[in-house]
């Protein structure tokens, strides 16, 4: 996991410089794909349940499961977020990262600072001994304390041989409660935060999903190792937003 892992992180600093003004979703999902298997990986997101391409791509109002198309160009001002899994010798890793395409507006900046900020604030309560729950507070918290929505339909996960594992990782909660944390669990935290409601529809592809009220949304996640104390980030890159 730790290799699958890696292997994440190092593709969303390829795409540091990649992601501008006039590139297509194709074009991100070809180098994304290209990538991962020039590391002898596979992108764990082909073919799963039936998705299309190797990373879910999605625009501004569109939450996750954004797929690829030639047709959809990156604008100024738009962000993107980026949802990549790998599979190296039967395990997986996953993260997500929300990248600004140009310049773009200070709300938007703002959004996705305070979702960075709510998976770490996460990540601080993600140790043994804690509950799952204190994970998802804390995350809760600090979104709505901005005035923002927190998705409910959409939840992070546990990941190892499998890419979606049990338990469920909500983005809300109360403290204190749900399983304690193991040592040695390996978890996907993954706060996906609205500008607006936190309410979302699925397009008529059956697959994106965007804010009901078409305001912005960001997403950032790591694929973590629980530890007795702060835990291992096992898909850590050196992206900010």
């Amino acid at each position: 996991m730790r290799i699958s892992s890696r292997i994440v992180a190092e593709t969303f600093e390829e795409l540091a410089d990649f992601i501008r003004p006039g590139i297509s979703t194709i074009a991100i999902d070809a180098k994304v794909e290209k990538f991962i298997r020039s590391k002898g990986a596979y992108p764990a997101f082909k073919g799963l349940y039936g998705f299309p391409a190797s990373a879910c791509i999605s625009i501004d109002e569109e939450v996750v499961h954004g797929i690829p198309s030639k047709k959809r160009i990156l604008a100024e001002g738009q962000f993107v977020s980026v949802d990549i899994g790998v599979r190296y010798k039967g395990y997986h890793g996953d993260a997500a990262f929300t990248f600004p395409v140009g310049a773009v507006d200070p709300l938007k900046r703002q959004l996705m600072k305070v979702t960075w900020e709510s998976l770490m604030k996460g990540l601080e309560k993600a140790r043994a001994g804690n509950r799952l729950q204190d994970v998802s507070a804390a995350i809760q918290t600090h979104a709505e304390a901005h005035g923002y929505g927190v998705v409910r339909e959409l939840v992070g996960h546990g990941i190892g041989k499998e890419l979606h594992e049990d338990p469920q990782v909500p983005n809300y909660g109360q403290p204190g409660r749900g399983p304690v944390l193991q040592e040695g669990v390996t978890l996907a935290i993954e706060p996906m935060i609205n500008m607006g409601t936190p309410q979302v529809q699925t397009l008529p592809d059956g697959w994106t999903i965007v804010t009901a009220d078409r305001k912005p949304s960001a997403h950032y996640e790591h694929t973590i190792l629980i530890r007795s104390g702060e835990p291992e980030i096992l898909t850590k890159h050196h992206l900010r937003p």
